[in-house]
């Protein structure tokens, strides 16, 4: 998508002058008026201009993630509406993103909840992973709650404190800290098939446990909290510094260091091309070469122009977050798609083709000097099949750095000084980085969950996680995942859209049960396969279910767990009405 809608400079430049006498007017008359009134009616026209007369159905949805006409997800109900004399508590598990939507969707209906939290603050994973050069790689505008925008990002894509100060401060704003027990994690959660009600065992950083009955879980610990380290062999006689990229230790002094990173992968991207300046040597071990996406002005500042029109122009923040969230709507879907038909083996579609040679043409482009490096950094399984990551050229410029070395040779094994690669070398380095990613698809470790006739959660997936919807298992009444299985989001929005989704579908899960005067509902098996099935065959039908390339999207068992397949507009269909006979009521 061009950054000015692919208008010609013709068409811009008269957008522009309509734009700045607009302004013009405004401030002959005044200024903008203290309160600015929006009537529903304009405001669907101005979205069904924005998105080109886009169908009625997508209406709502943008409604929603625009903000102007209220807060379209909060509640319609309060527990006091629907049964104000019975006794039903949450507990939700996790502080980061989705918990605290959670927490904020359960504050608005006046149901009692408690939050618990293993870390000191809020945060999750922008609380935890603060390695250098550490940032986002979707758009912070549309990374940020519908409920809670914010107009002064200083970014388009903020680094790590940016956006954990941003979840502290949402947290703080909407009094949810003293509904938190932090440093305080759930080791287990047992469901009482007598009671209907689920019993957690808790420990605090005091080392004291605490059980806590409670009617519903939330779990909200996400997919990216429990670091991956790999098999490699003699990883226990290394000698020197060895810390994983999730568990930064900013008390290692790198300057003048020999440096070693394992992996290229997201966070790899980010810390090497920040640690290069000051250390003395960079060792860099490649299993895969990633897709890059130009983006030139990923680590740029927001121009002064827009940080005057998100200061002086009322809502202009809610209307640029609201672009940036319709052209994620099914974004670069398209693109990676396959096309059964198609007979490449390095693309997957004509479409997925032509963004091949695109990315190709650009790494030609940066490598053209050093032909030894593009042979390194080609990738050879199709675009899309791995996370695709965000390139404004310093990754490039990075690799030729004289002392930075990109090995592609495998690793045979950890030594006490450094690592040996299959060719026989030792690669000396006093410091090893293991940037090598997360357990995702091990969902809900290490708590011990155990629902209806002590049925074991991880014994019954057996590694390999399904959820009706991404939030409802057979047999753990009353418990609900967000960002649970098959919701991560990759070529298409931020994952806060699928979480805010998740938790108001909840809600209204809550609502049926205490409306009904029932206890608890347990998802039916039937429908849960049926919705699986259907997330598998559309992920088969994309880039990174079709590969055989290793990634993180996919279990042991070669099974995509984590991807959400489809257009973001239908998690919101499918969470918009709570089908009742997809449960039975307890």
């Amino acid at each position: 998508m061009e950054p000015q809608g692919g208008l010609s400079g013709d068409a811009l430049a008269r957008a522009r002058q309509a734009a700045v006498d607009a302004l013009v007017g405004v401030r002959d008359r005044g200024g903008f008026p203290a309160e600015v009134e929006h009537p529903p009616e304009q405001m669907q026209r101005l979205m069904a201009f924005l998105t080109g007369d886009a169908g009625a159905e997508y209406l709502p949805m943008l409604e929603h993630e625009l903000g102007l006409l209220g807060d379209v997800g909060a509640p319609t109900w309060t527990k006091d509406d629907v049964a104000p004399d019975v006794d039903f508590s949450v507990a939700v598990i996790g502080a980061g993103m989705s918990g605290i939507a959670a927490a904020h969707r359960l504050d608005q209906a006046k149901v009692p909840f408690v939050v618990f939290e293993k870390n000191g603050d809020v945060g999750g994973t922008w609380l935890e992973n603060n390695y250098p050069g550490c940032r986002l790689d979707t758009s912070n505008f549309a990374y940020s709650y519908s409920f809670a925008q914010k107009s002064d990002w200083p970014q388009q894509f903020s680094a790590q404190a940016e956006i954990r100060d941003y979840f502290k401060d949402v947290a703080t704003t909407l009094q949810l800290r003293d509904r938190i027990r932090f440093r305080t994690e759930v080791l287990a959660a047992a469901y009482d098939d007598e009671s209907a009600t689920w019993q957690l065992r808790t420990r605090n950083s005091a080392g004291v446990e605490e059980t806590l009955t409670v009617n519903a879980v939330i779990s909200a610990v996400g997919q990216l909290n429990e670091p991956n380290y790999p098999d490699l062999p003699g990883m226990d006689r290394y000698a020197g510094v060895a810390m994983h990229s999730a568990r930064w230790d900013t008390g290692v002094e790198l300057a003048g260091k020999r440096v070693g990173v394992i992996g290229t992968g997201a966070s790899a991207y980010q810390i090497i091309p920040s640690i290069a300046g000051e250390v003395d040597q960079l060792v860099v071990f490649q299993r895969n070469a990633p897709w890059m996406l130009p983006t030139p002005a990923y680590h740029a500042d927001m121009s002064a122009g827009m940080r005057w029109l998100f200061q002086r122009v009322p809502d202009f923040h809610r209307w640029y977050r609201f672009w940036q969230v319709w052209i994620a709507t099914e974004g670069r879907l398209p693109l990676v798609a396959v096309d059964p038909e198609w007979p490449g083996e390095e693309s997957l579609s004509a479409a997925n083709d032509l963004l091949r040679r695109q990315l190709v043409d650009e790494l030609r482009r940066q490598y053209a000097d050093r032909p030894d490096l593009f042979e390194k950094v080609l990738p050879t399984y199709p675009a899309g099949a791995k996370r695709m990551l965000r390139d404004n050229g310093v990754w490039a410029a990075t690799l030729h750095e004289p002392h930075v070395d990109l090995v592609t040779e495998s690793i045979a094994e950890v030594t006490e000084k450094g690592v040996r690669t299959a060719d026989g070398v030792e690669h000396e380095v006093d410091v090893l980085v293991y940037a090598t990613g997360f357990r995702a698809s091990e969902f809900l470790t290490p708590m011990q969950v155990t629902g209806r006739g002590g049925v074991d959660l991880h014994e019954q997936w057996a590694g390999d996680a399904r959820a009706y919807l991404g939030i409802a298992v057979p047999g753990f009444p009353n418990l609900f995942c967000v960002y649970g299985p098959n919701t991560n989001l990759v070529v298409t929005g931020s994952i806060i859209y699928m979480s805010e989704c998740a938790v108001e579908y909840i809600l209204e899960c809550l609502r049926a049960l205490l409306a009904g005067g029932h206890r608890a509902m347990d998802c039916r098996r039937e429908p849960y396969e049926a919705y699986t099935e259907m997330i598998d065959a559309r992920n088969r039908l994309q880039a990174w279910g079709a590969a055989e390339v290793s990634s993180w999207y996919k279990n042991a068992n070669g099974r995509v767990t984590q991807n959400w397949p489809l257009p973001l507009l239908k998690y919101w269909q499918f969470t918009r009405e709570l089908d009742l006979s997809a449960y039975e009521l307890l």
